[in-house]
């Protein structure tokens, strides 16, 4: 028959070929995990030295810089700087050296006369100008009193003024600037004294002194409204000279400022001033009164 002549020649035919010899197969190599890469990367050639082990201030610099704030953390810092300020200022304001700590009882007890003296000027002052209202008020003939008191009125204010003379009593302030230390700041200082002493009338050197006065110059080159003073600056002051002279001697005052300065100051008291200067009457180039 003829399928099985057929099959035995295809098989002969298969049989008589030889055999593929088996060539090399493709072989999958695993990739290399992290062991693996570390083991690599140590063995190939080249590569780096290993890493120096970090030391613990080297990790303590790392934690605290670059600083990492968050916004609260920020805020509590600025209030605690603000607070801290605010204590330094206080401790500082309460631990200054007041004129007044190390004064002697003697001293305290003039000051205290000296503020009463003050107290007293003014409630004097008061009680004045009260009795002036009364006695326009109870007056038969309201317009000569009216005249009366008008003309004392300008006699006070033309010797407040400077235009005219006056007499009483006082004291001389003699101040000697041999250095010449004393800035015309300090001589301003005196003059603010004695006025709240309850000076009237006041004169340095041939200077009248008046509600417009200023000084202006360095030390030894004082000037007064615009006049150049030399020293020794010799201040002639109208007052009650109880008043006048402890207001230059309390602790930390006048005398102590300008001793200070090396300068020579001497006080004395006089049953009579004379203030001769006097200040040209000048009329204001805007006020005017307000009853015309």
């Amino acid at each position: 028959m003829p399928g099985p002549e057929a099959g035995s020649g295809a098989e002969g035919k298969a049989e008589g070929k030889p055999a593929p010899e088996p060539g090399p197969e493709a072989v999958s190599e695993p990739e290399p995990g992290p062991e693996g890469a570390a083991a690599a990367s140590a063995a190939a050639p080249g590569a780096g030295a290993p890493a120096e082990p970090v030391t613990g201030r080297q990790r303590l610099a790392k934690a605290f810089w670059p600083p990492r704030l968050t916004r609260a953390q920020l805020t509590v810092a600025v209030l605690l700087c603000v607070l801290g300020l605010g204590l330094a200022i206080q401790v500082r304001s309460t631990s200054d050296n007041s004129a007044l700590r190390g004064a002697r009882q003697e001293d305290l007890v003039r000051i205290l006369d000296e503020l009463d003296n003050r107290t007293k000027r003014l409630e004097d002052e008061k009680r004045r100008l009260e009795n002036q209202r009364t006695e326009l008020e109870s007056s038969s003939n309201q317009a000569a009193e009216a005249r009366k008191q008008t003309a004392q009125k300008e006699q006070q204010l033309a010797v407040l003024a400077g235009t005219v003379g006056a007499q009483g009593p006082g004291i001389e302030l003699t101040v000697s600037d041999p250095r010449n230390a004393v800035e015309s700041d300090k001589l301003l200082d005196t003059l603010q004294e004695l006025r709240a002493a309850g000076a009237e009338a006041i004169q340095i050197n041939d200077v009248r002194i008046a509600a417009d006065t200023y000084f202006s110059g360095a030390a030894g080159k004082v000037e007064i409204d615009g006049k150049k003073v030399s020293q020794p600056y010799r201040f002639k002051v109208i007052g009650k000279p109880q008043d006048l002279e402890p207001a230059l001697n309390i602790p930390g005052g006048v005398v102590q400022t300008l001793e200070k300065e090396q300068a020579g100051v001497t006080v004395r008291r006089s049953e009579k001033i004379i203030v001769d200067a006097l200040r040209p009457a000048k009329r204001p180039d805007y006020a005017r009164s307000s009853s015309q």
